[in-house]
C-alpha cells in the first residue's frame, strides 16, 4: 500500500457503477478542495480585517463552522474510496487471501449498513430540526440545511462501501476500496 494517489484516477468497476465511482470522485474532490480553500479565505480575510482594519467579520465563524461539517463529512467518503479508514488488521493479516477477500465483504456490508442507518437517523435528526425553525443567528441561515451534508456523506461512504464489497466479490484480490490493492509495501521506512 502506498500514500502515493495517482493524479487521475479512473475507476476500476465495470460499467454503471464504474460511472458513479467517478462521478462520486470528481464531487467529492471538488467539494474538498473548494470547502478548505473557502475556508482558508475567510479565516484569512478575517484576520486581516481584524488587525489592519480593527473589524472581524461578524459571519466568519458560522461560515467556518458550515465549512467543517461539509468538509467532514464529504472527506469520510473520500477516505473510504482511498481505503484510508483505520482498520485493526492484526488478526485478518494473519488468513490467506481467499479468507481475507471474504471477511472484506464482510466488513464492507457490514460497514455500509451502519452507513445507511446513521444517514436514515441523521434525517431524521435534520427533520426535527427543521421542525424547530431555529436559524444561524449572524447570516439568518436555517440551520438543518447546515445538516444536509451529514446524510449526504454518510450515504456517499455507505455507497463507496458497498461497491467495495462488490469489488471484492468480482475479484480474485483483496481490495480495500474499489481502487486500492491490500497489501503492504516492502519498503522499509528508516527513523
Amino acid at each position: 500500500m502506498t500514500d502515493e494517489a495517482p493524479l487521475r484516477e479512473n475507476s476500476s468497476l465495470p460499467g454503471f457503477l464504474g460511472t458513479i465511482d467517478n462521478g462520486i470522485a470528481r464531487i467529492e474532490a471538488v467539494i474538498l478542495a473548494m470547502g478548505v480553500l473557502l475556508m482558508a479565505v475567510n479565516t484569512v480575510a478575517n484576520v486581516v480585517g481584524r488587525f489592519l482594519f480593527g473589524e472581524s467579520l461578524h459571519f466568519s465563524e458560522e461560515v467556518n463552522r458550515i465549512l467543517i461539517i461539509m468538509i467532514t463529512f464529504a472527506g469520510i467518503g473520500y477516505a473510504a474510496r482511498h481505503g484510508r479508514h483505520i482498520r485493526m488488521s492484526a488478526l485478518y493479516d494473519v488468513f490467506p487471501t481467499q479468507v481475507r477477500r471474504v471477511m472484506m465483504v464482510i466488513i464492507s456490508m457490514v460497514t455500509a449498513a451502519v452507513m445507511f442507518f446513521l444517514c436514515w437517523y441523521a434525517v431524521s435528526y435534520i427533520t426535527s430540526v427543521y421542525h424547530t425553525g431555529r436559524v444561524l443567528p449572524t447570516l439568518g441561515f436555517p440551520i438543518y440545511l447546515i445538516y444536509l451534508w451529514v446524510p449526504v456523506g454518510l450515504a456517499v461512504t455507505g455507497i463507496q462501501y458497498l461497491m467495495t464489497a462488490i469489488k471484492n466479490i468480482v475479484s480474485k484480490d483483496v481490495y480495500l476500496s474499489t481502487s486500492v490493492l491490500d497489501g503492504y509495501d516492502d519498503e522499509e521506512t528508516e527513523i
